[in-house]
């Protein structure tokens, strides 16, 4: 068990708090209308594997009976009773101090509650925390729930301390430990039963389908179509532009389809949320809590800005290879050209990737990854490490092998290639290896594909230089930084009163409401909105490439005109 962080438990209970302001009437409404398998539906829906107390001394869930007895099928389910409602009225409105001295209806508050379950059911902590302790002083500041060590004079410390031990609210940090868990459980299960109680209860959340993207049906055939080119076939100059124009015109769909359907931006919402990497345990074990509404608006954020940002960077692609399929000018601007769409290609493949692994991290491979404290990339996101090595993995789980082939960051397009190949063949040869990949994971699959394959046809059609970290920079450069500028904006927006829980927004209103708010925030932080501000990237970006195509070709003139045809002026020498 390890030790919880209070700054948690406090950003749950300010959770629930909003939740129970804006949603109170409704809440109660709905739960007093849910007969007993309504509400048994709710309760098991946000319980890991559906698990909850039958009754409060069930034992079959080992030490959670001691921890949150009340929380049991038995008593909240039965039609008639309202206990549900009232603890989430008390730990809703009742400050974390004055929970931690009274419970509901003069019941132990939680200090009371573990002593108790200490001496009656022989609750510990596996921890013993010599000479460490918890104060539970104010829960309006840092100080409630914070734990200190004592280094010297022990004896006269704890002397001084001994009204605040007297008053209780200073405890052994091996007690402490177990009021913030107690507290922890509480809170996320009645965070979670709030947000099933409105989903369930919902008569006008958007019921629409979200619309099938093509992307669903088309991982495995970008596969195959890498699959059987070992000698790849040379692809015209041309095809290469339709594939980029088409997929441009894919993300700008999507792009659309989120400001469209509500439906669309829930989805892509949860998907962020879900997947963030800090959710992945760093080397100590420690990972951040999921059921926080802290980093939703964020995720509302990212869901946008990251559809946007790809649209754009295909955007400029495809305005690359049209400038090189109409190019009927000389070399200098061919290579111009050429080392801007190589770049820019790696780019996207990074981005791409970025993605994959995050999703891949947070989904089917947790334990193949640790997060790394305290370091995070260029779009806020805690940097990942790979633990032990892909080929670890070739015979025993041929598919996770694969995959963590193309997680390694080191890896380069034309390298990825024919891992690409032996997943597609493995998909080929072994069909029911498709579904061990969540949703979020294969859409990242395919899109990581998709910039594989471009790279490899475009490699076909025409010598693509080598990525460089001086030539051809401009986009990359401006992107990164506009990049790094909106994160951290999106580390600061508010949209919780839109998209709080997630689903939210999948009533009338609430998703136009957040994108409205969305927008307003952008264009007064940054001057106008996101697209707007990678329309310009593009168009700046571009005219930059015709204005040092033109001087070169005039300082290339210089240096080649012939003798005769430079006047220089000599001045004469003076006569002694």
């Amino acid at each position: 068990m390890e030790a919880v962080d209070p700054g948690f438990v406090q950003e749950l209970h300010a959770d629930l708090a909003r939740k129970y302001r804006t949603h109170a009437a409704k809440l109660e409404t709905a739960w007093r209308s849910f007969d007993k398998s309504q509400r048994t539906r709710c309760l098991k829906a946000g319980a890991a594997n559906g698990d909850i107390l039958r009754h409060p001394l069930d034992t079959s869930l080992g030490n959670v009976y001691k921890f949150i007895p009340e929380w049991n099928i038995r008593d909240l389910t039965e039609p008639d009773s309202d206990l549900l409602l009232d603890l989430l009225k008390h730990h809703a409105t009742l400050s974390l101090e004055e929970q931690y001295f009274r419970g509901l209806d003069g019941s132990d508050g939680n200090h009371d509650h573990i002593l108790t379950m200490m001496k009656t059911k022989r609750l510990r902590h596996v921890a013993s925390f010599e000479n460490c302790f918890t104060t539970f002083m104010d829960s309006r500041t840092s100080r409630y729930g914070r734990s200190f060590r004592l280094l010297r004079d022990i004896d006269e410390c704890l002397s001084d301390l001994e009204p605040a031990f007297r008053a209780g609210v200073c405890v052994p940090q091996s007690v402490g430990e177990l009021i913030l868990q107690r507290q922890l459980y509480m809170l996320q299960c009645l965070n979670i039963v709030v947000e099933d109680v409105l989903e369930i209860d919902s008569r006008t959340r958007n019921q629409s389908q979200r619309p099938k993207k093509s992307s669903d049906d088309a991982t495995l055939s970008n596969l195959a179509k890498l699959s059987v080119q070992d000698v790849p076939t040379k692809v015209a100059i041309t095809d290469i532009a339709a594939d980029a124009r088409d997929r441009s015109a894919t993300l700008l769909e999507r792009v659309e389809m989120l400001s469209a359907e509500p439906v669309v931006l829930a989805h892509a919402t949860n998907m962020a949320f879900f997947s963030r990497t800090g959710l992945v345990p760093d080397k100590k074990g420690r990972s951040l809590p999921v059921h926080t509404d802290k980093h939703i608006s964020g995720a509302v954020f990212e869901a946008v800005h990251g559809e946007v940002q790809a649209a754009a960077i295909w955007a400029y692609i495809t305005r690359l290879v049209e400038a090189l399929e109409a190019s009927d000018r000389d070399k200098t601007y061919r290579a111009l050209i050429l080392q801007e769409l190589s770049n820019v290609c790696q780019l996207e493949y990074e981005r791409a990737q970025a993605l994959f692994r995050r999703h891949v991290a947070t989904g089917a491979g947790p334990k193949r990854f640790k997060r790394i404290s305290n370091t995070y990339d260029n779009a806020g996101n805690a940097r990942l490490a790979m633990k032990g090595k892909p080929e670890d993995l070739t015979r025993s789980d041929p598919l996770f092998s694969y995959l963590l082939r193309l997680c390694q960051p080191s890896t380069a397009p034309s390298n990825d290639t024919d891992w690409m190949k032996r997943l597609g063949d493995l998909y080929t040869a072994h069909p029911t290896e498709r579904e061990r990949l969540e949703e979020r994971q294969a859409k990242a699959l395919f899109d990581l594909a998709v910039i594989v394959g471009f790279v490899q046809d475009l490699s076909s059609a025409v010598t693509l230089p080598s990525c460089s970290s001086k030539k051809g920079r401009a986009f990359v450069k401006r992107s990164r930084e506009l990049e790094a500028e909106l994160t951290a904006l999106k580390n600061e927006i508010d949209l919780r009163d839109y998209a709080v829980p997630i689903d939210n927004l999948l009533e009338p209103g609430m998703a136009e409401g957040a994108l409205a708010a969305l927008e307003e925030f952008v264009v007064a932080n940054a001057g106008t909105k996101i697209g707007f501000l990678y329309q310009d990237l593009i168009t700046e970006c571009f005219a930059d490439l015709e204005s040092r195509y033109e001087q070169m070709k005039i300082d290339k003139a210089k240096n080649t005109l012939p003798a005769a045809c430079i006047d220089l002026a000599v001045a004469e020498p003076k006569e002694g």
